[in-house]
């Protein structure tokens, strides 16, 4: 019985430690799978690695932890098993592996079998700025500023060393000074692009408006198709910007964030405002609360932020 019971705590234990992975325990965990694909295809080990990061929460993901899938690679013709999540739709599907491993090598297989990725492997493999780039540019993803995330990544954790196909022990930062572990999540929570501060609220990326900015200029600023930034801000290429405006650059979500249930409207607050504030798309906001598309909210009135008010 004794027996039995030690190994229950032994396994709620690991299963507890085995989702919570650091960022350098990804890394040491996974660096000379990297540069084993690196060498059979050109794919940068920096390039992947990041890509690892950040797709899968260094491990941590659910993707991850369910399928062992580290990229988020969707099911595109897979004949294997596969798992549904939420990503850009609701419950999609996406490729489930065996082991870690086996998503390493699909990664390469798809950027390999892809033409529109074809390109990518005229790069040099320790040009991985370029690579990031590239597989944007190519639509790895939407989010617009997934090579920057990915360029950080490598810069922060000095990830262009295994470019060189060399594995190096790191205790320290490249400054030689200790470096505190954080998650990966947190650590791009806030970054820049060009003169613009970069956040996220409710899983989505967002900027602060200066003055003179408008959505066009914003549009070229981000490297995006025009339509984009109005349609994902539920506004109109014309509307005109001030300083000081949240303005996303991805979709906003269906329902706001977890311990965000509800909103008491204040003086002068709109439907629009709130979905900004929230980072709930405008027409959701609508149909949780039962309020047809052009009516505005009474001040003092409780808006339901997640779920769909009873008639």
């Amino acid at each position: 019985m004794r027996v039995i019971f030690v190994i229950i705590i032994w396994s709620i234990c690991h299963n507890v430690f085995a989702q919570s992975i650091t960022v350098d325990g990804y890394i040491i965990e996974y660096r000379e799978l990297a540069i084993s694909e690196m060498q059979r295809s050109g794919i940068p080990a920096s390039i992947k690695l990041a890509q690892g990061i950040l797709e899968s929460a260094n491990g941590n993901s659910r993707l991850a932890v369910s399928a062992n899938n580290h990229f988020g690679i969707k099911c595109h013709g897979w004949t294997g098993e596969e798992i549904y999540h939420d990503d850009d739709k609701k419950n999609e599907c996406f490729r489930k592996y065996r082991e870690a491993r086996e998503s390493f090598y699909d990664h390469t297989n798809f950027l390999m079998s892809h033409s529109r990725y074809a390109f990518l492997f005229e790069y040099k493999p320790d040009d991985y700025k370029s690579w990031a780039r590239g597989l944007s540019k190519a639509g790895y993803a939407t989010d617009p500023t997934y090579p920057q995330k990915l360029i950080n990544l490598i810069e922060r954790y000095s990830l262009q060393q295994y470019d060189k196909g060399v594995v190096v022990d790191r205790e320290t930062s490249p400054a030689g000074q200790p470096r505190q572990e954080t998650d990966a999540w947190e650590d791009f929570t806030s970054f820049h692009i060009n003169r613009y501060q970069v956040r996220s609220n409710n899983r989505t990326e967002y900027i602060i408006t200066q003055e003179g900015d408008s959505y066009i200029s914003l549009s070229n600023e981000f490297d995006m198709m025009p339509w984009q930034l109005p349609r994902y801000n539920d506004a109109k290429s014309t509307d005109p910007l001030r300083a000081g405006q949240i303005i996303y650059l991805q979709p906003k979500r269906r329902k706001a964030e977890k311990g965000k249930t509800t909103h008491t409207v204040q003086e002068n607050e709109t439907m629009y405002s709130i979905s900004q504030q929230y980072a709930v798309k405008l027409h959701r906001l609508h149909i949780l609360n039962l309020i047809e598309e052009d009516m505005q909210p009474q001040v003092g009135e409780v808006l339901n932020l997640r779920k769909r008010k009873k008639k």
